[in-house]
């Protein structure tokens, strides 16, 4: 009975890997065919899907420059928004839950419900107003409008009061006090450590989120300079017969790459972040 019992047991742990290791290849198969195709030339495309890697890496690389198409600048633009708004995102957002969490005051939880209800509200549907009031400041073809708007970060701000809801005890927040720390200094030297799994977790979606963000940065930046990659990737599409779909390819590849760099980096906080931040009050 228990020879059986464990054999039943192993069964089923190699379905599970089985199905897990299917659900990984699943989960690489559009990126590895995004790498292959960037290395194939647009008739070989077109032809149909391949899996191997062919011998044209070189000559779309030479249709990318060919089109101005700048990798090094515009990386590094599209690193400045990106670090920038992840930054003020994960910081500010914390400090807010921070505050809904820690301090008892009157209008707290309407307040809460307030960004809830701001989370519901599409960026797309207040662009026109967003632009007009960009134009007016003149800070069209600047930074700021894709940087500062990032302060405001509602999904962000449910997720950090949630893990904070699960993490912090406000018996020590009160001893700091008492000891004297400041409510900065309590945050920043306390708390943000406690944080760190889901700061880490929020930061990896930030990033990606701003990295890939085409819609505004489309609308503001006319100068070829401020070009982020997703924007000199869209703008590599010419007409049906002009389109080099090798070079495009190898402009989302190379869009894509700092993003695996940044999930490496910070992924193993993620079941950690996820699963705390998780829980209901």
């Amino acid at each position: 009975m228990e020879r059986s019992g464990t054999v039943s047991r192993g069964i089923n742990k190699t379905m599970i890997y089985i199905v897990l290791i299917f659900l990984a290849l699943l989960s690489i198969l559009p990126f590895w065919i995004m790498f292959v195709n960037a290395t194939r030339s647009t008739p070989e495309i077109q032809s149909g899907l391949s899996l191997l890697p062919s011998t044209h890496l070189s000559t779309n690389w030479n249709v990318l420059l060919d089109k101005s198409f700048d990798p090094i600048r515009g990386f590094f633009n599209s690193l400045i928004i990106s670090g920038a708004a992840t930054l003020l995102t994960v910081y500010f957002s914390s400090l807010t839950a921070y505050g809904l969490t820690v301090y008892n005051w009157k209008m707290r939880q309407s307040f809460f419900t307030f960004i809830m209800c701001v989370m519901m509200i599409p960026a797309q549907a207040s662009a026109i107003g967003f632009y007009q009031f960009m134009y007016k400041l003149h800070w069209t073809n600047n930074f700021l409008p894709l940087i500062l708007p990032a302060i405001a970060a509602p999904a962000v701000v449910f997720f950090m009061r949630q893990y904070l809801l699960a993490t912090l005890s406000i018996e020590m927040v009160e001893a700091a006090r008492i000891d004297g720390s400041g409510e900065f200094y309590t945050f920043n030297r306390i708390v943000m450590p406690i944080m760190v799994p889901a700061v880490a977790t929020q930061a990896i979606f930030a990033f990606v989120a701003n990295w890939n963000n085409l819609f505004m940065p489309l609308i503001l930046l006319t100068q070829k300079d401020k070009y982020t990659l997703p924007v000199m990737v869209s703008l590599l599409r010419g007409d049906i017969y002009k389109t080099e779909f090798g070079s495009i390819y190898l402009g989302l590849a190379l869009t894509t790459l700092p993003l695996f760099v940044i999930y490496f980096l910070l992924s193993r906080y993620i079941i950690a972040g996820v699963a705390l931040g998780g829980v209901k009050e």
